[in-house]
């Protein structure tokens, strides 16, 4: 049995979204009391998904900078999410990044993994809502 399946969350983490891009809509953001010393977080929740992502200020500012900074606004817009790297405390650690839509198609990414689908122009094709695993 995976660790994953052992201990689930409510969060999305990086290994989730396998390899691919991931369009989603924003249902809404919503603060999560986190306990523990850590206080209250903000999660961006996803239409018609069980999960959310623990909302940090560089994916919050991808979203202002295309969205504006009125998270009530952001319900029903699309984003795609994408797993990379990050420095966090001197080691490369995976997280979720995300993307604005570039006129309902995709940004392509900066590296395309090898086992995703690609689009006549070589951009990883997002996955489809009845193919998101979470």
């Amino acid at each position: 049995m995976k660790m994953k399946d052992m201990f689930p969350s409510n969060y999305l983490k990086a290994d989730d979204l396998q390899g691919q891009a991931v369009r989603v809509k924003i249902a809404n953001v919503r603060q999560d009391d986190f306990g523990g010393g850590e206080g209250l977080k903000n999660v961006l929740l996803f239409q018609g998904k069980s999960r959310g992502l623990v909302l940090n200020k560089t994916n919050a500012n991808t979203i202002a900078n295309g969205y504006g900074d009125e998270t009530d606004n952001w319900t029903g817009l699309p984003l795609e999410l994408f797993a990379t790297e990050t420095m966090f405390q001197g080691k490369m650690t995976p997280c979720i990044r995300l993307r604005i839509p570039v006129n309902g198609q995709q940004a392509a990414p900066a590296t395309a993994p090898a086992t995703a689908p690609a689009t006549a122009t070589g951009a990883v094709a997002p996955m489809t809502e009845s193919e998101i695993p979470f």
